[in-house]
């Protein structure tokens, strides 16, 4: 469950002239270094918020834990996957550290940039400014995703 605290100033909790909310009472302000500042936020109002239900990130996140769990549960040569997961980090850090080497070039970063802007920008065009050219690329994405699970 998440929750979320916000001091408000009252100004932004006015409806028709009124605010909707009362300001906190007047907290006694301590001798302790460090509390001087609750003497100064007295005219503020506090909102509290939690959530009631799940949201779709966490069942998101469940069932991609699950799947994951299901292959290491599934495969017959686990030392396979740890090499596997191993390769891919040492295949991330030797990229990042190919494009590091690549940005300190002169000039490949602005050229490299262009390009990224140029196709960033065609890429706009041609598949999400229509209806019709966003329904193709879900499509695309949809036929990919088929193609690499196996369906």
């Amino acid at each position: 469950m998440a929750s979320t605290v916000a001091n408000l100033p009252p100004p932004l909790l006015l409806h028709g002239g009124k605010t909707l909310f009362r300001p906190l009472q007047k907290l006694p302000v301590s001798s302790i270094r460090g509390f001087s500042h609750i003497a100064e936020r007295q005219t503020r109002v506090t909102v509290i918020v939690k959530a009631t239900g799940e949201g779709s990130e966490s069942s998101t996140s469940l069932s991609i834990v699950k799947s994951v769990q299901n292959v290491w549960d599934k495969s017959e040569d686990r030392l396979a996957l740890v090499g596997l997961g191993f390769a891919a980090i040492v295949a991330f850090w030797a990229s990042a550290n190919v494009i590091t080497a690549i940005d300190k070039l002169p000039l490949i970063p602005g050229v490299l940039e262009f390009i990224g802007i140029l196709f960033s920008s065609w890429f706009t065009y041609r598949y999400l400014l229509f209806k019709p050219d966003r329904e193709e690329l879900f499509q695309i994405i949809n036929k990919s995703i088929s193609d690499v699970l196996g369906q």
